[in-house]
Formats: C-alpha cells, structure tokens, sequence
C-alpha cells in the first residue's frame, strides 16, 4: 500500500530536498506541497474533496515547525481541534529537547531533526503511517525522564509555544522587526511576547535572555 504524503514547509529547497528522499522509497507518494498554514489548508481541502476513494486528503502531513504566521506547533492544535485523521510528523532544524516534547504532547506522531539521517526520514513516515509513534533514542530518554520527575523542570518550559518561538529567535540574534516578519506579526505583538518571557523566566534584557537560552541548549553558544 502506498503512503501519501503532504509536505509543508517555507523553504522551497528543503521541501525539494525532503520529496526527493521520500520518493526514492516506492511505497511513498508526495501529493502535495505547501508553503504555510493557508496553503496547506487548502490543499487538504481540495484533495479531501477529490473523488479519489482513498478517505482523506493524505496518510501524512510532513510539517515544519517553523512556518511564516501560524507556526507548526499552531497548526498541529488546529488539526487537532478539527478531528483530522492525519498523521502529523514534525521536522525541525531544532534539536530534540526544544519542541519534540511539546509537539509530541500538542498530537504530533513523530518528530524529525532535518540534520540527521534522511533515510531516518523514511522509516519516520513509516512508522507514523502504521500508527505508532516515531521519537529518536535521545526523545524517549526525554519522555523517561518526564515521567520520572513531572514536577521538575527549566523555566521555559511553562512559555507558550510563540513565547518559546520567540525566545529562540531573540537568542539567535535576530532584531524584534525581523522576528514580527518571519512570524507575520505585528512588532507591538512581538514585543508583547519578549515582555511576557523577560517576566516568566525573571530576566532583564536581551543579553540575559541570550545567556539563559545558550546555557539551556535552546541555541548554539
């Protein structure tokens, strides 16, 4: 049987790149590509409404977690809200211990790190077209270690997923104007969320954000 899969990620070269190592395995088909939340929905819903028989518009979303407007983490809720029988499997340029865990808990299937092994990538699809759950040794270490001690935590793992968002971009350097574009927010919006993570973690500036987030493995040092 044949997995389709949706792909959908902003960078053209990486979707390029993620559709030529799925379709060297023969039983996986891309059928479709999109660049942000507003394409992806209205491709599902166009090959949701084609006569196909096949029940549903593909057996996988590929989906990047760090889309344009409403980010990869927003839109896994929003297909949860919606009942969507898609599988979700989460790539990211950012490792593990920043979002696998939330993305796992906000209804991903898997999550991927676009650096690693692309057949790790098919047998990721795979697994998640089967129904079961795709982590990486590093994940289930993580989930172990959750389970363990629920009580215990970072700081910033009570930021909401744009706060998070936020706090990774500011610590990689990049200015409020440029964060408001890459997220298709206003700079007043922004600037709200730097406030709210300056407060949450008990921090004062940009610098010290920077220190926390490199000293937590949120970013390179």
């Amino acid at each position: 049987m044949t997995t389709r899969v949706i792909l959908c990620d902003d960078h053209a070269l990486i979707r390029r790149g993620i559709r030529d190592t799925l379709s060297d395995a023969a039983d996986i088909q891309v059928v479709g590509e999109a660049a942000d939340y507003g394409e992806l929905r209205a491709l599902m819903r166009s090959l949701g409404n084609a006569d196909d028989g096949k029940g549903g518009p593909c057996d996988v979303l590929v989906l990047d977690i760090n889309l344009p407007g409403r980010s990869g983490l927003d839109v896994l809720h929003a297909l949860k809200d919606e009942g969507t029988t898609v599988k979700v499997l989460i790539v990211s340029m950012y490792p593990e211990d920043q979002y696998a865990i939330r993305a796992l808990r906000a209804g991903a299937h898997g999550y991927v790190n676009k650096g690693g092994d692309p057949q790790l990538l098919v047998q990721a699809v795979r697994t998640v077209a089967q129904g079961r759950k795709y982590v990486t040794p590093e994940i289930a270490q993580m989930l172990v270690e959750n389970l363990n001690t629920p009580a215990a935590g970072q700081p910033h793992e009570k930021l909401s997923d744009r706060e998070l968002q936020t706090l990774v971009m500011i610590a990689s350097g990049k200015r409020l104007s440029d964060i408001a574009t890459d997220l298709v927010l206003s700079p007043k919006t922004v600037s709200v969320y730097r406030a709210r993570v300056l407060e949450k973690l008990q921090l004062a500036n940009n610098s010290e954000l920077t220190v926390y987030a490199i000293r937590n493995g949120l970013v390179g040092s």
